[in-house]
């Protein structure tokens, strides 16, 4: 004979809601991590401007797009996860959001790629290297979206395999890319890894928004490497 005990409002939630015990934020922590992505936004829009208005007479059409493209991703990026990280526990939508907040994460490095890849005068190898990693993306982004909650501790690895596949171009890069750029890029690399650190120690208070806050650290360490780059070298 089955149980037809009702169940109660939290059981439901339980059963309706996929990894809902993996949300115990406090609300100061909550808090933070919604004035981090704040933080991140706001910054995002007045260097993504900058950037935009003082590249527009100094670079190429090509290069333009894919400066543009980076600050609107980054923008994309920030406001799905500041959603996705305030929406109430109890709806089933933040499921939703968790797919395409994780997913946004990949059209972050595919967009980041692509300003810098994009100096290397179309050469095959660059072309090459823009089309795996768009690819890459391509398939991250829709295992996250259509096959949510499976693979997610290789999809840090993943994250962290395609962000740092750079590396195979590491020479013309460096021969091509200021000196400047070139640092901004690894050390934003860098603070990304770390990050990657704080995003996975689930047990650590806060850990969530110290993991945003490597994140929009990161993001910003690239911006700066496009503004070297695509303005101030140009000069």
């Amino acid at each position: 004979m089955t149980n037809s005990r009702p169940q109660s409002q939290s059981e439901l939630s339980q059963l309706d809601i996929p990894f809902m015990g993996r949300w115990h934020y406090s609300r100061a922590e909550i808090i933070a991590n919604g004035i981090v992505h704040a933080v991140g936004i706001v910054l995002a829009i007045a260097a993504g401007s900058t950037l935009l208005a003082l590249a527009a007479y100094r670079t190429g059409p090509g290069e333009y797009v894919a400066a543009a493209f980076y600050v609107v991703s980054l923008l994309t990026v920030l406001s799905i996860s500041l959603a996705y990280n305030l929406w109430p526990v109890s709806s089933p939508a933040k499921w939703i959001l968790r797919r395409f907040d994780h997913a946004a994460i990949y059209l972050l490095i595919a967009a980041t790629y692509t300003p810098f890849l994009a100096q290397l005068g179309g050469s095959p190898l660059a072309v090459s290297m823009i089309v795996l990693v768009w690819i890459a993306a391509a398939v991250g982004i829709a295992i996250k979206v259509f096959l949510p909650g499976r693979f997610d501790r290789l999809a840090i690895v993943f994250y962290l395999a395609i962000g740092w596949s750079g590396i195979v171009l590491v020479e013309p890069l460096v021969r091509t890319l200021p000196a400047t750029s070139i640092a901004l890029i690894v050390a934003g690399g860098i603070v990304y890894s770390c990050g990657v650190i704080f995003f996975a120690w689930k047990g650590l208070r806060f850990h969530n928004a110290l993991w945003h806050g490597f994140v929009v650290t990161g993001a910003g360490l690239h911006l700066a490497a496009m503004v070297d780059c695509l303005v101030i070298n140009r000069l």
